[in-house]
């Protein structure tokens, strides 16, 4: 990595440089470590398709491509995609292929999971089938890895894209995830607020009885790893001067690193609004079942959909024992 920037061959042209940012950073860092068997699922389309061969291309995975073979072909030969060395397996469509990418994770064919162009509900009916899914005792969540241009820290966001109304014991599960993924990629121990839309407990708002709840939960030591925080409101959360006004003092107010949102849709905005008018870049995983789960969409960026793979690459050898030092940590 020059200090211009890291360089992604055949995506932005050999001579292409993009400014060194947190994603850089844990590009590199996974570019250190074994790369990891990923099975993608239905790469049946060019973006797809591409982002695995880009991911493999960088030398972040190594993918197991699984869908109907003669359309992958057909795609990869119209645009260009050169697959002749990845292993395929012949499927005849989308919900049998996220059935035997599943099947070939239980039979330990897979460090990580990468969603392709089906349906996310698809995959994770697969994931979460009872007796041949992908469950452990953990509840699966989802997690944005943001890259926010005008903020400082590499900012985890959660659940936005999983978990609808999640109960407190639910909560517990989402934390813990998201405590598990940082300091198992290399960022060290986080600091994570619980958001609500004030910074009191209430009655009148059941969040902010929730997030009291998680802050004595891990003074309990029912959630390790991290520093808790909450309720907070946004700007306290993620704004010095904004706590001190309100005459918050915590080592997390101000300085977040970690948010829980109260529900999905709350975290669906915000996470929005972020990538939208703070032109934050977002990389996704979902996590607490077997092996972490890639899931990108077609409006993802080059570079947040190799954070995706990079992330879940880190946090594969972490679990496999591999003590990852991240470039990305500030």
């Amino acid at each position: 990595m020059s200090e211009a920037g890291l360089s992604y061959p055949g995506v932005l042209g050999s001579s292409a440089q993009i400014p060194i940012s947190k994603y850089e950073r844990l590009i590199a860092t996974a570019k250190d470590v074994p790369s990891g068997k990923a099975v993608v699922v239905h790469p049946c389309d060019e973006t797809s398709l591409r982002g695995a061969v880009e991911a493999a291309r960088l030398g972040l995975i190594d993918p197991l491509l699984v869908g109907p073979e003669t359309k992958i072909r057909d795609i990869a030969y119209a645009n260009k995609i050169d697959i002749a060395k990845f292993e395929l397996v012949d499927v005849a469509h989308s919900h049998a292929a996220a059935a035997k990418a599943v099947d070939l994770i239980r039979a330990g064919g897979g460090d990580l999971l990468m969603k392709g162009s089906l349906h996310t509900d698809e995959l994770m009916r697969a994931v979460t089938a009872s007796g041949t899914g992908l469950r452990t005792e953990r509840r699966i969540s989802h997690v944005f890895v943001m890259d926010v241009p005008t903020y400082p820290e590499t900012l985890f966001l959660t659940d936005a894209a999983v978990n609808i109304f999640p109960d407190l014991d639910a909560k517990r599960d989402i934390v813990q995830n998201a405590i598990d993924l940082f300091a198992g990629i290399g960022l060290g121990e986080p600091r994570v607020a619980i958001l609500s839309a004030v910074e009191t407990v209430t009655s009148k708002i059941p969040g902010t009885i929730d997030a009291a709840a998680l802050c004595k939960m891990a003074d309990r030591g029912q959630i390790t790893g991290g520093t808790l925080d909450g309720p907070l409101a946004f700007d306290n959360a993620i704004d010095l001067q904004a706590a001190r006004i309100k005459g918050i003092q915590s080592a997390v107010a101000g300085r977040a690193q970690i948010l829980i949102v109260p529900d999905l849709e709350a975290g669906n905005m915000l996470a929005k609004n972020l990538i939208y008018l703070a032109k934050a870049d977002s990389a996704g995983l979902v996590l607490g079942a077997r092996v972490p789960i890639v899931l990108t969409s077609r409006a993802d960026s080059v570079r947040s959909r190799m954070a995706s793979c990079a992330v879940a690459v880190l946090y594969a050898a972490a679990r496999r024992g591999v003590k990852i030092v991240s470039a990305a940590r500030v």
